[in-house]
């Protein structure tokens, strides 16, 4: 942009960042710290307490959220969404019917969509192919893509020989989705199929479309995809059910459509189940228990299973989620476990008697390697219970680990199951009491002394109070939760119902005194606007961009929910930057209405002199609604005159759009998105900046 648009880079910048550092709440202010003088104080009241509850129990209100809640009661709603059955929602379960695969197991997932491994199990001969013909042509497609590349990198290798072997097909592609091979040969020869060709068969009835594609060689296949662009892609798929569109995306590799997948439908529900009590515990447990999607190329197969556990216990019992989440082949994967080998176990004397006998190379390595692998008897006292402090040593997590021996994954059924033949033998102590030897009972005692554990019960509950109400809890109400988690045996629903009745909840001094974290911040914009999500992949990017990716915290301590883990001067202009492209409906397949979001008066709310915006009194008014249907409460006279100043000017969005580009997001996206590339125009594009301005305030920032 050049500085004849009016603002120079420099003052655009600045007035981009106006809004974020113009008050010290947000940049500067020192943490709210509450303790008792704060619960005898004020308490939130009237339509503030809605617009409190549903920014710490859900992901954020939509238009409309604020008067239900108030037609049924704060108290009504609350019971029903500890009760999350009882909460028709039919209307996300269509959405989620587009992700057929997640609700496989993970052996059904592995059969239909082979992953890398399998697939070079094939190519060396060892595994057979699938005899269903769709499957077995998929399988084929992807056998003959694994082929070509490795052909190619021996070319490269030969021409070349400081390149670096291939690091394998799927792994690659999920690095850095490398899927198909450049348009051009080394020649230079166009190697795209000739454009009647492509249009030929884009012009097929759906079903016809997907046989032939079907039934394309993978040289041709690769020719084809290559002729797509733009609307061209998303043509492709109109039409076609899920599970062919599933299909076609995973032809060129598996993995990275199921990676892709798991984090776009953990998308769509966080944007639209009405079960958001629900959606926000998952996110809490999947984020306390924490799993890698790039720990290896098993691990994306393994985490829809994971999800949906984690789910089905999150407002349930705290033992049964902790062994549910112990068994699960995601984290026996993801924390060593499912290789950890007893060091007195017939498995181990096995392997060295075997060594003994035939002294190879290949023995003597998988002898050094296997053995106790302490990383799981580790993170379960320290990040899953007792907490860092929680009275445990180094000698309680040898221990541990040796309980956990043989707690491993099935090689076939892809479920966990228990080799005795691995597990250690003899009694075990642990935190001073004595396991006797029982196999995987030990396991299941040992869960059991750890959940019902007093140092577990604090631990856990100052979590649940940092995510629901303050960065520094008051230690008062963290005993009552606590006191709460061990006289019900860990009961999920009655420690939230303790949290939900106090006075420290419900403090005037803990209203807006959260930092949202980047997942917060994008799935409550996009909730707060009212936009129509087709292609969640790009909210997918956006959480990566802001530095929170889903399933992406490599260590096992999960991300941080307090504000000195997000606030930074990039993060915030970052921010403002999608704020700002999503209001104006510059994310593919995000679409925002603002004339239809204001085409009512906000709940409760009264606007006075409102003409849509064509005067300055009638800007004032305009600006005053959005704040009261985004925000629930006023803004700061600084944040307001900002955006008044701000209202016209389309090149902050401009700006925004060049720092935070998701234009190629949508590329690969078939089927539900609007063709890639496209700029639309706001339908108010004076209320979409002033929206975008709102969205990127300290006020919105925070929950």
């Amino acid at each position: 942009m050049s500085n004849d648009t009016g603002l120079g880079r420099a003052a655009l910048a600045a007035a981009l960042c106006a809004v974020l550092v113009g008050r010290p709440v947000w940049a500067q202010a020192p943490i709210v710290r509450v303790g008792a003088s704060h619960v005898q104080g004020k308490q939130i009241q009237g339509q503030a307490r809605v617009f409190h509850a549903l920014s710490r129990l859900t992901f954020g209100p939509r238009p409309g959220d604020v008067a239900a809640v108030e037609a049924i009661g704060l108290n009504t709603w609350f019971e029903m969404q500890l009760n999350p059955r009882s909460i028709d929602d039919s209307a996300f379960a269509a959405r989620l019917a587009e992700y057929p695969a997640m609700g496989l197991t993970v052996a059904q997932l592995e059969a239909r969509y082979p992953g890398p491994q399998e697939i070079r199990q094939i190519e060396a001969g060892k595994s057979g192919l699938p005899t269903e013909p769709t499957e077995r042509a998929m399988v084929e497609d992807q056998l003959a893509f694994y082929r070509m590349k490795k052909d190619q990198q021996a070319e490269k290798s030969a021409a070349s020989p400081t390149v670096q072997p291939d690091v394998g097909a799927g792994q690659k592609m999920a690095a850095d989705g490398d899927e198909i091979p450049a348009q051009q040969d080394e020649a230079g020869l166009d190697r795209r199929l000739p454009k009647d060709e492509a249009q030929r068969i884009l012009a097929m009835a759906p079903d016809q479309r997907f046989q032939a594609v079907m039934a394309m060689s993978p040289e041709n296949l690769v020719r084809f995809r290559q002729s797509l662009k733009g609307a061209d892609a998303v043509a492709l798929a109109a039409g076609l059910a899920p599970w062919q569109r599933e299909t076609l995306e995973a032809l060129p590799g598996s993995l990275r459509m199921v990676a892709l997948e798991e984090t776009e439908a953990r998308v769509e529900r966080d944007v639209y189940s009405e079960r958001q009590l629900e959606a926000v515990m998952t996110d809490f447990w999947l984020n306390h228990f924490n799993v890698y999607v790039k720990k290896n190329q098993q691990e994306p197969y393994l985490i829809p299973t994971y999800e949906r556990v984690v789910r089905e216990h999150a407002l349930g019992n705290f033992e049964d989620l902790l062994v549910a989440t112990a068994q699960s082949p995601a984290m026996l994967e993801y924390l060593d476990n499912a290789r950890s080998i007893g060091p007195d176990s017939k498995a181990a004397e096995r392997l060295k008697m075997a060594v003994e006998v035939i002294p190879s190379g290949k023995l003597k390595q998988a002898a050094a390697s296997a053995g106790l692998n302490e990383n799981y008897g580790r993170e379960l006292m320290e990040l899953h219970t007792l907490g860092v402090n929680g009275g445990y040593t180094q000698a309680d997590v040898t221990q541990v680990a040796k309980v956990f021996t043989g707690w491993t994954i099935d090689k076939d059924t892809k479920e966990f199951v228990f080799n005795e033949r691995r597990h250690e033998p003899g009694p075990k102590v642990v935190l001073g009491q004595t396991i006797k030897e029982d196999g995987v009972n030990e396991g299941l005692e040992v869960l059991h002394l750890l959940a019902t554990s007093p140092a577990t019960a604090q631990f856990i509950c100052q979590k649940l109070a940092v995510r629901f109400v303050s960065d520094t809890p008051p230690p008062a109400l963290i005993d009552r939760m606590a006191g709460t988690f061990l006289a019900s045996k860990g009961d999920i629903k009655a420690v939230l119902r303790i949290m939900w009745g106090s006075p420290e909840f419900w403090s005037a001094d803990v209203m807006r005194a959260k930092v949202k974290t980047p997942e917060e911040f994008v799935i409550s914009a996009v909730r707060a606007s009212g936009a129509e999500v087709t292609n969640p992949a790009a909210l997918v990017q956006s959480e990566a961009k802001l530095g929170m990716p889903i399933y992406g915290m490599q260590t096992p301590n999960g991300y941080g929910w307090k504000q000195e883990d997000w606030v930074n001067t990039g993060a915030l202009v970052s921010r403002m930057n999608f704020s700002l492209v999503l209001s104006a409906g510059r994310i593919p397949g995000v679409q925002t209405q603002w004339q239809r979001v204001m085409g009512d008066p906000a709940p409760g709310v009264m606007v006075a002199g409102y003409d849509g915006g064509a005067s300055p009194d009638a800007t004032a008014a305009k600006e005053r609604k959005l704040e009261a249907l985004l925000l629930g409460v006023p803004v700061s006279e600084r944040t307001r005159q900002t955006v008044l100043a701000q209202a016209k000017n389309g090149a902050v969005t401009e700006q925004a759009a060049a720092q935070f580009d998701l234009r190629g997001v949508g590329a690969r996206y078939q089927g539900r998105g609007l063709p890639v590339g496209a700029k639309p125009l706001p339908d108010d594009e004076q209320a979409a900046v002033m929206a975008g301005l709102l969205l990127g305030s300290p006020e919105f920032q925070r929950r």
